[in-house]
């Protein structure tokens, strides 16, 4: 077996786990609210999305596309090269999910790959290797960045009317039979952001195993994604999303603001059908500013509701940190590879992965979030007890 056929294994694996940590870090953009209500329990929520997730991933390919096509300026770059560019990106894409899972906080999954993909491109070709202007369907700007500032306005917005016309037409209703009935109805609004999750998240993988298919020399970009690609990614995804991401769940569900049946809906529908619209278009949405965006709107959608804007604010600086800082990695990795040459550095990289991971996850045992504690009332922090996450935002 070649060097450069070993490599191409070791990304497509590590396209996968970026998938699985995609997976159990978003859980909370579709189920945190129905958790929080009860219209859910915990378990039935995850098996749920994990489901949806996995159908959703077979609904569209336009996002594929864009993250195999549309976002660096690599035509010129083949093979090993490449590989190791895409293998830098995804180690700072793993590692970002990681460290904010660990902490709680709502990041972006899409920001942290790509800003992997984007760190490691240039320190690999340099200003040149990142597409930041194009057409509609090409461009950092144009993919990422308005979509990123728009989505959570947008959906703040949507849910936040929607919120206000729920509260004021059953003002007169029986409060007891209302919240009943909107919480059946989250079950169907939670659903379809489950797929629509799967639609817009796990085409992300599916992208960058495409993208190192074809440095391999497997496929050309006009080939269509093949099937099994399709089927891994979506597998992974939904298996992560299964696992449940219950620190980010609790945040979301209790920490931001503290959701009624109502609100949840809202909260879920609004986020269902942008996610949707962008996935349609090929745009790789940020699925957490979306679902974030859209529960701060019912907060304020609702009379004397109370939004805790300190866990906002942190929520706030961690998307504006997580694509310089998920980029400052990949360029890190893809430095330590280039510096090494070949296989030897890419397997330095994937054993700094390895061991950081596994920190990371013995880090997260001293205050465990499952089950049994995702629903606790908040007292503050991130997550409980919350002595960890508070000291290193803090420090940070």
């Amino acid at each position: 077996m070649s060097a450069e056929l070993i490599v191409l294994v070791i990304v497509i694996v590590t396209a996968l786990a970026f998938d699985f940590t995609n997976g159990f870090h978003d859980t909370a953009n579709a189920m945190a609210t129905s958790i929080a209500t009860g219209a859910l329990g915990p378990r039935t929520a995850v098996a749920m999305s994990g489901a949806l997730n996995l159908v959703g991933a077979f609904l569209s390919v336009e996002v594929a596309k864009t993250v195999s096509g549309g976002l660096l300026n690599i035509n010129n770059v083949h093979h090993m090269a490449l590989l190791e560019i895409v293998f830098a990106g995804l180690v700072g894409g793993i590692l970002w999910n990681l460290l904010t899972w660990l902490f709680g906080i709502p990041s972006s999954s899409t920001h942290a790959l790509f800003g992997g993909l984007i760190g490691a491109a240039m320190a690999a070709l340099g200003a040149s290797g990142v597409i930041w202007t194009g057409n509609q369907s090409t461009g950092l700007i144009n993919k990422i960045i308005i979509p990123a500032v728009l989505a959570p306005v947008v959906a703040g917005v949507v849910a936040g009317l929607g919120t206000f016309l729920v509260y004021r037409l059953t003002r007169a209703s029986d409060e007891t039979k209302v919240r009943k009935s909107f919480r059946i109805g989250q079950i169907g609004s939670a659903a379809l952001v489950s797929l629509a999750h799967g639609t817009n998240d796990a085409q992300k993988t599916m992208g960058v195993i495409f993208m190192a298919l074809v440095a391999y020399g497997t496929y050309t970009n006009h080939d269509s994604i093949p099937m099994w690609v399709k089927v891994c990614c979506a597998l992974a995804i939904a298996l992560g999303t299964y696992l449940g991401g219950w620190r980010i769940i609790r945040t979301l569900g209790k920490g931001l603001v503290e959701i009624d049946a109502p609100q949840g809906f809202a909260a879920e529908a609004s986020s269902a059908a942008i996610i949707l619209t962008s996935a349609q278009f090929g745009l790789p949405l940020s699925t957490t500013h979306a679902a974030t965006g859209s529960i701060l709107g019912t907060g304020l959608g609702k009379p004397g509701a109370e939004v805790r804007w300190g866990v906002f604010g942190r929520m706030c600086v961690a998307w504006v940190i997580t694509l310089p800082l998920a980029g400052l990695v990949g360029a890190l990795c893809w430095g330590i590879t280039d510096l090494v040459g070949g296989l030897g550095g890419v397997l330095i990289d994937l054993v700094i992965l390895i061991a950081v991971s596994s920190y990371i996850y013995l880090r997260s045992r001293s205050n465990p979030v499952d089950t049994s504690n995702v629903n606790e009332e908040w007292e503050g922090g991130l997550t409980p007890p919350s002595d960890l996450a508070e000291k290193s935002m803090t420090a940070a």
